[in-house]
Protein backbone atom coordinates (compact mmCIF):
# COMPACT_ATOMS: atom_id res chain seq x y z
CA UNK A 1 0.00 0.00 0.00
CA UNK A 2 1.43 3.46 -0.96
CA UNK A 3 1.88 6.19 1.37
CA UNK A 4 -0.90 8.87 0.76
CA UNK A 5 0.55 12.15 0.00
CA UNK A 6 -1.66 13.84 2.69
CA UNK A 7 -0.11 11.93 5.15
CA UNK A 8 3.21 13.10 3.75
CA UNK A 9 2.56 16.47 3.51
CA UNK A 10 1.05 16.66 7.18
CA UNK A 11 4.85 14.83 8.47
CA UNK A 12 6.22 17.53 6.51
CA UNK A 13 4.52 20.47 7.88
CA UNK A 14 5.16 19.06 11.39
CA UNK A 15 8.73 19.38 10.89
CA UNK A 16 8.93 22.18 9.06
CA UNK A 17 11.32 24.48 11.01
CA UNK A 18 13.95 21.65 12.17
CA UNK A 19 16.14 23.06 8.61
CA UNK A 20 15.75 22.42 5.07
CA UNK A 21 13.09 19.69 5.23
CA UNK A 22 11.86 17.86 1.45
CA UNK A 23 10.75 14.12 0.33
CA UNK A 24 11.80 12.73 -2.35
CA UNK A 25 9.23 9.71 -3.72
CA UNK A 26 10.90 6.02 -3.89
CA UNK A 27 8.95 3.66 -4.87
CA UNK A 28 5.55 4.84 -3.96
CA UNK A 29 6.93 5.75 -0.63
CA UNK A 30 9.16 8.88 0.51
CA UNK A 31 12.50 9.53 2.20
CA UNK A 32 12.27 12.26 4.32
CA UNK A 33 15.56 14.29 3.88
CA UNK A 34 16.72 17.43 6.54
CA UNK A 35 19.57 19.09 5.40
CA UNK A 36 19.92 16.75 2.25
CA UNK A 37 20.69 14.21 5.05
CA UNK A 38 17.97 11.46 4.96
CA UNK A 39 16.31 11.14 8.57
CA UNK A 40 13.35 9.75 8.06
CA UNK A 41 10.90 7.28 5.74
CA UNK A 42 7.39 7.18 5.22
CA UNK A 43 5.90 3.80 4.06
CA UNK A 44 2.65 2.61 4.03
CA UNK A 45 1.12 5.89 5.42
CA UNK A 46 4.02 5.17 8.62
CA UNK A 47 6.36 7.24 9.97
CA UNK A 48 10.50 5.79 10.38
CA UNK A 49 13.10 7.49 11.82
CA UNK A 50 16.62 6.67 11.11
CA UNK A 51 18.01 5.35 14.16
CA UNK A 52 20.70 7.40 16.14
CA UNK A 53 21.80 7.53 19.39
CA UNK A 54 20.03 10.56 20.25
CA UNK A 55 17.45 9.54 19.00
CA UNK A 56 17.58 6.68 21.14
CA UNK A 57 18.08 8.93 24.26
CA UNK A 58 15.41 11.58 22.75
CA UNK A 59 12.71 8.38 22.86
CA UNK A 60 13.80 6.23 25.37
CA UNK A 61 12.86 2.65 24.47
CA UNK A 62 11.53 3.44 20.71
CA UNK A 63 9.38 0.85 19.33
CA UNK A 64 11.49 -0.68 16.22
CA UNK A 65 10.38 -1.86 13.43
CA UNK A 66 11.45 -2.53 9.43
CA UNK A 67 10.16 -0.05 6.69
CA UNK A 68 9.99 -2.30 4.26
CA UNK A 69 10.73 -6.02 3.42
CA UNK A 70 14.43 -6.86 4.11
CA UNK A 71 15.16 -3.98 5.42
CA UNK A 72 16.89 -2.93 9.20
CA UNK A 73 14.80 -1.64 11.86
CA UNK A 74 14.09 1.84 11.96
CA UNK A 75 12.18 3.87 14.64
CA UNK A 76 8.41 3.59 14.82
CA UNK A 77 6.93 6.90 15.18
CA UNK A 78 3.11 6.42 16.38
CA UNK A 79 1.18 8.67 14.34
CA UNK A 80 -0.69 9.75 17.63
CA UNK A 81 3.16 11.45 18.10
CA UNK A 82 2.93 13.17 14.98
CA UNK A 83 0.51 15.97 16.32
CA UNK A 84 3.40 17.04 18.45
CA UNK A 85 5.18 19.66 16.29
CA UNK A 86 7.79 20.85 18.71
CA UNK A 87 8.67 17.00 20.12
CA UNK A 88 8.57 15.77 16.25
CA UNK A 89 11.20 18.89 15.15
CA UNK A 90 13.31 18.12 18.21
CA UNK A 91 13.51 14.48 16.90
CA UNK A 92 14.14 14.95 13.36
CA UNK A 93 17.24 17.96 14.78
CA UNK A 94 18.83 16.08 16.75
CA UNK A 95 18.70 12.91 14.06
CA UNK A 96 20.20 15.08 11.61
CA UNK A 97 23.85 15.77 13.21
CA UNK A 98 24.61 12.51 13.68
CA UNK A 99 24.20 11.01 9.76
CA UNK A 100 26.64 11.51 7.22
CA UNK A 101 25.69 13.62 4.10
CA UNK A 102 25.78 11.16 1.29
CA UNK A 103 28.45 11.44 -1.42
CA UNK A 104 27.44 12.41 -4.91
CA UNK A 105 27.47 9.53 -7.20
CA UNK A 106 30.44 10.02 -10.26
CA UNK A 107 28.18 10.15 -13.76
CA UNK A 108 28.71 6.88 -15.89
CA UNK A 109 31.37 7.12 -18.46
CA UNK A 110 30.15 5.53 -21.75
Amino acid sequence: MATKQETMDYILSRIQNTGVVRAKKMFGEYGVYCDEKMVALVADDQLFVKPTLAGKEYLGEPEEAPPYPGAKNWYLIPEDDWDDEMWLTELIRITAPELAIPKKKKPKIK
